[in-house]
């Protein structure tokens, strides 16, 4: 089973969602960087379970443990590691499922597998529970790109066909900074609203909704990134599948493309402040692979929430036959929301792994 990522800045991710505890290990961290702990520690309580009425009531305090790496706030240099305990589990809400697999999660494919010998309570080490250490390594990694002048930013652009604004070519600080401080973060307040309301009548049906992420680095410099398979389309996207719930990833227009013409989709160069730039970004500030110095742009489709309160149709592996199961428990109605900070810290991750490559 591999949970790793990265080739300067490796990334490994331990833990089940119902063990002692989940964590990171990170090597490549540059020594000498100061990490803020409340602004880690506020951005962890943005991924945090039960921090709204939207999300699941599972309470979790994911206050890292730091075991290594780290000294006095300052990064050392050698292997970086942290320990979130677990706390809140109810495994007696996941018994049985061995046997009646849940519709759309790894319980049946882990089963085959890993023969019944994986520890799939609450989702095991598939769950998202599992992001949070992410979220730790990521809030490291995104203080480090601040102090280069690489911000990155989020919010929701779709929530159960409600569409928020999408970015501007060239999103501002004033912008991101309001969406970093945001638990429901959006652009247009309004359409926050009608959002919420399709994710609380979700809920009150015993029912899920998905959402979709738009995600924006600012401040990147051209050159970064490869041909083809090193290419930062490649190395971002492979990376951001890892992410539990995540069913596509597009980049700058992504799908939208289809629909377009050439003369319309080309991102015309022209010159500001000496600096070259296009005048839109259709390309999501990659071309060839390789960053152009425009905003980097990148939309992630998340699913709905698989584990839901209404009967679904399922199997008995034991008896092989069609049965029906219900799911109890506590769990999102909506896993985009709490996704957010997790694609910001993925994205994070991989960006700081290129720049200490030193392909830029």
């Amino acid at each position: 089973m591999s949970s790793e990522f990265g080739k300067n800045l490796r990334v490994s991710v331990f833990g089940e969602s119902h063990g002692p505890g989940i964590g990171v290990v990170v090597n490549g961290f540059p020594a000498g960087e100061t990490v803020d702990m409340d602004r880690l520690l506020f951005f962890m309580s943005r991924r945090a379970p039960g921090n709204s009425r939207l999300t699941t009531s599972r309470k979790e305090a994911d206050l890292p443990e730091f075991i290594s790496g780290i000294r006095d706030n300052v990064l050392t240099g050698s292997p970086f590691a942290a320990v979130i305990r677990n706390t809140n589990q109810r495994s007696g809400d996941y018994r049985g499922f061995d046997d009646t697999p849940r519709p759309s999660h790894a319980d049946y494919t882990a089963a085959v597998k890993w023969h019944g010998a994986a520890d799939m309570r609450g989702g095991g080490h598939f769950s998202g529970r599992l992001t949070a250490p992410l979220c730790a390594a990521g809030n490291i990694a995104i203080q480090i790109l601040a102090r280069k002048g690489i911000r990155i930013g989020a919010h929701l652009s779709n929530i159960g066909g409600v569409e928020d604004v999408r970015f501007p070519v060239q999103p501002d600080e004033e912008l991101l900074d309001m969406l970093n401080a945001m638990m429901f973060p959006v652009i247009d307040g309004e359409k926050g609203i009608m959002m919420q309301q399709i994710i609380q009548q979700a809920a009150g049906e015993g029912d899920s909704v998905g959402g979709a992420v738009e995600c924006t680095a600012v401040g990147l410099p051209a050159g970064l990134g490869a041909p083809m398979f090193e290419g930062v389309e490649s190395m971002l996207s492979a990376t951001l599948f890892g992410i539990p719930g995540v069913k596509g990833v597009s980049f700058g227009s992504g799908f939208d493309c289809v629909s377009m013409s050439g003369s319309a989709h080309n991102d015309p160069f022209i010159i500001e402040d000496g600096v070259v730039r296009t005048e839109t970004n259709n390309s999501g500030g990659i071309q060839g692979g390789i960053t152009n110095g425009m905003p980097l742009i990148v939309q992630v489709a998340m699913k709905p929430t698989a584990s839901i309160a209404k009967a679904q149709k399922t199997i008995s592996l034991s008896q092989m036959k069609e049965t029906e199961i219900e799911i109890h428990g506590r769990h999102d109605p909506c896993i985009a929301i709490r996704a957010v900070p997790v694609i910001e810290a993925v994205t994070a991750l991989v960006l700081l792994d290129l720049l200490i490559g030193g392909q830029a």
